[in-house]
């Protein structure tokens, strides 16, 4: 049926709305395609729901064709199997909670690992029922606390989320590169640039991870790659540790009356100051800054962890927090901030600017008393042999050479500070350059971390019972509308690729004889008799400036204007991407457009 905008549930902006901060929450606000409801929440209207049912046909076309069969589970869950996975406790502040009338808890789904495994483990009992792979487009919920950028980063999306399951490793390294190669397939329909880049497992768990990033400026993942191929989300990046240094006859450290130097700048200028070397100035990347952090656990338990780091780098909050899991024994959603000054009350031991390694009772910094027993992590970059300026848990002093692995220890290594340009690729391929993307796609090889706390077993080829291996698979489905309103657009509107535009052609009347708008809904009906999805602009009081506009900002790929050269039997069309316009016989419109659209 042909859309008459003169009847079509729409109506177009000239103003961008006063939230918008990116290009695509503006557009397909101003478009028409969405309306804001809440903070992070948003109504579908007609073209939207066209565009959005156009995305999830090209996922579920290519999810079939690796043999993936479509469920659907309800938003709203039961407790218990969260419960059951701790994800009830891991999912933290995230987590949408609620209760029915009669008390029990309930929670709306920010993912499904549970309810597939519960699927599967009720009706396959056989290695013969495996493998299976199972997906749904469904929506989910997180409780952002900073919901921005319209559909980017919501409260409620929708995503499709597939899940593995197969008896053994092979197997599911077989359903992952099905997947992996399913999910290329789908950005390329899309018409989306991809870079596949290796990433953490987080909250999800498992082993190996991989997300498909859309380069774009705005987006919040930074990611860094080489000219020889290696390509990671930074928090997965790991660091090229340098070698152990023999310290042999290295001189003893000495703690030194810094006073005043609170900072790394501070401090280098004192120490370059009364304590020169023979083998050059001091720098920053001599000293071991200790940055005192809180993590809050899913718990709400706050724990202060101590990390050292060169001090001529900065800490990446997010890198801990994708890394720290291991250290402070528990998964989930951990959160990390800098200590404030009521942290610091707590533990006296800390000395703001002056703090050091040592902070374990085993292992104080030359004999002081100041240890503190909290967590002591350090940055690769820390290994044994290297020599550091650093506090001395004491107002006004810093040690000099002091020796790691000879005069202090610590509880682990962990990936702390940012990620440069120019720093080396782990695997050898050469510098690393950085850029930002938006997260499309993430897939996992989650293992047995759901089957174990749900108890998917099966029968094997022995009869006896084996666990299931898994894997989870995710899509940004409204995240792909909004990254290709991003990516799609220019000054006028957006510009939507042919596999996802609400309509082939936008067919404009304009002028004020009935003959211009009876031809234009004949050869409206004909376009879409041939085949052609159509929006047809058949507003009478509405100016021509208006109709282009609009036209323009809603983005569909062709436009053909009915007007003036009518009487010279010619229409105009219109490729809105390149702009390029030509007039057309009359006759030979509906066969035009039709080549245009591939048909």
């Amino acid at each position: 049926m042909v859309l008459r905008l003169s009847t079509l549930f729409l109506r177009t902006l000239r103003e961008d709305p006063a939230d918008a901060d990116v290009a695509s929450h503006r557009l397909l606000v101003r478009a028409g395609y969405i309306r804001r409801a809440a903070p992070g929440i948003y109504s579908w209207l007609p073209l939207g729901l066209r565009v959005l049912g156009k995305v999830e046909n090209i996922i579920r076309e290519e999810m079939a064709a690796i043999g993936a069969q479509e469920v659907h589970f309800p938003a709203l869950l039961p407790r218990e199997p969260y419960e059951t996975s701790n994800r009830w406790t891991e999912y933290g502040e995230n987590l949408f909670r609620l209760q029915d009338r009669k008390g029990a808890d309930y929670l709306l789904a920010p993912t499904h690992e549970e309810m597939f495994t519960l699927l599967v483990k009720d009706l396959y009992n056989s290695y013969k029922d495996l493998p299976v792979s199972l997906f749904q487009i469904q929506t989910k919920y997180r409780d952002e606390a900073r919901p921005r950028a319209g559909l980017l980063r919501g409260r409620e999306f929708i995503m499709k989320d597939s899940y593995s399951f197969d008896m053994d490793d092979e197997g599911l390294d077989a359903s992952y590169q099905a997947h992996r190669g399913a999910y290329l397939r789908i950005f390329e329909r899309l018409g989306l640039e991809i870079v596949v880049v290796s990433a953490v497992s987080g909250a999800m768990g498992g082993s190996k991870s991989e997300e498909f990033l859309h380069p774009m400026a705005v987006g919040e993942d930074t990611y860094v790659r080489s000219a020889g191929g290696y390509a990671a989300n930074v928090e997965a990046v790991t660091t090229v540790d340098p070698a152990e240094i023999d310290y042999t006859g290295a001189p003893e450290a000495r703690v030194v009356d810094t006073p005043d130097t609170p900072t790394i700048e501070t401090l280098v200028n004192d120490v370059n100051a009364r304590f020169p070397r023979e083998s050059g100035k001091w720098s920053a990347a001599d000293t071991l800054k200790n940055v005192v952090l809180a993590v809050t656990l899913p718990t709400g338990e706050r724990r202060i962890v101590v990390v050292g780091v060169p001090g001529d780098r900065a800490v990446d909050l997010k890198r801990i927090e994708a890394n720290i899991s291991s250290h402070v024994g528990m998964g989930g959603e951990l959160a990390v901030d800098a200590a404030t000054d009521d942290d610091l009350k707590k533990h006296p031991g800390l000395v703001k600017g002056y703090i050091g390694p040592g902070l374990s009772p085993a292992e104080p910094v030359l004999g002081t008393e100041s240890a503190t027993g909290l967590l002591y992590l350090v940055d690769p970059r820390v290994v044994t042999g290297t020599s550091w300026i650093t506090g001395a848990n004491e107002s006004g002093k810093h040690v000099i050479g002091l020796i790691a692995g000879r005069d202090f220890t610590w509880d682990g290594t962990i990936e702390a500070v940012e990620v440069r340009e120019g720093d080396e690729a782990p695997d050898g391929s050469g510098p690393l350059e950085a850029a930002r993307g938006i997260e499309m796609g993430h897939i996992f090889q989650l293992g047995r971390k759901y089957a174990d706390a749900l108890g998917l077993k099966v029968l094997d080829r022995n009869g006896k019972l084996a666990t299931v291996t898994m894997g989870s698979y995710g899509v940004g489905v409204t995240r792909a509308v909004a990254a290709l309103a991003e990516s799609h657009h220019d000054d006028k509107g957006i510009i939507w690729p042919r596999a996802v535009a609400p309509a082939d052609v936008h067919v404009v009347a304009t002028g004020r004889g009935t003959e211009i708008f009876d031809a234009a809904a004949q050869l409206s009906e004909e376009l879409e008799a041939a085949g052609l999805e159509v929006i047809y602009d058949d507003r009478p009081k509405v100016s021509p400036g208006v109709k282009f506009g609009d036209a323009e900002l809603i983005g569909v790929p062709t436009i053909l204007v009915v007007g003036r050269g009518l009487a010279d039997g010619v229409v105009e069309i219109k490729d809105r991407a390149t702009g390029n316009a030509e007039n057309v016989p009359l006759a030979e419109a509906v066969e035009y457009v039709r080549r245009a659209a591939a048909l």
